[in-house]
């Protein structure tokens, strides 16, 4: 099980490359590191650890084709899905298409939590950052307080 934890700024070659941070390495593992990377649900990425990836994929395929929501929330999770690995030098290459989605360039920014990494762009991501609400206490009152989830957990 992962715990990943971080935000990471990295360049992004003219390839579409990114550089995988040595700290983020370090709460990934060692060897070979395959991951499965697509579009998030903003103009972003998410990537996942292959074997996070299997678990994500089947919750998803629970849902029923026949029923046109979920089919749709099929299509959309599914959609840009691609195995990628890093290389020798602990870089990992986004698909062009994936890379064009996000708007991803020259700078990106690894939001690293739970089991998964998202892959924003520099600008998108200090954008949704700079959005933020300033309310931000009142809704984790409103999910965490009322409900007693981190109680729960407790």
């Amino acid at each position: 099980m992962y715990t990943f934890t971080g935000e990471y700024e990295v360049k992004v070659d003219a390839k579409g490359r990114i550089r995988l941070p040595s700290a983020l390495l370090k709460q990934i593992g060692e060897g070979a590191l395959n991951f499965v990377v697509n579009r998030g649900f903003e103009k972003h990425l998410m990537m996942y650890p292959s074997d996070v990836w299997e678990k994500k994929t089947t919750e998803i395929n629970q849902l029923n084709i026949y029923n046109t929501k979920q089919r749709q929330a099929i299509r959309y999770f599914y959609r840009g899905a691609t195995k990628i690995s890093t290389d020798a030098a602990e870089r990992i290459l986004l698909p062009k298409s994936l890379v064009e989605y996000a708007g991803v360039q020259d700078e990106a920014v690894l939001f690293a939590y739970h089991e998964q990494i998202e892959i924003w762009s520099k600008e998108a991501y200090d954008a949704m950052l700079s959005s933020e609400p300033e309310n931000f206490s009142q809704i984790a009152d409103d999910i965490f307080g009322s409900n007693n989830i981190a109680n729960d957990n407790l």
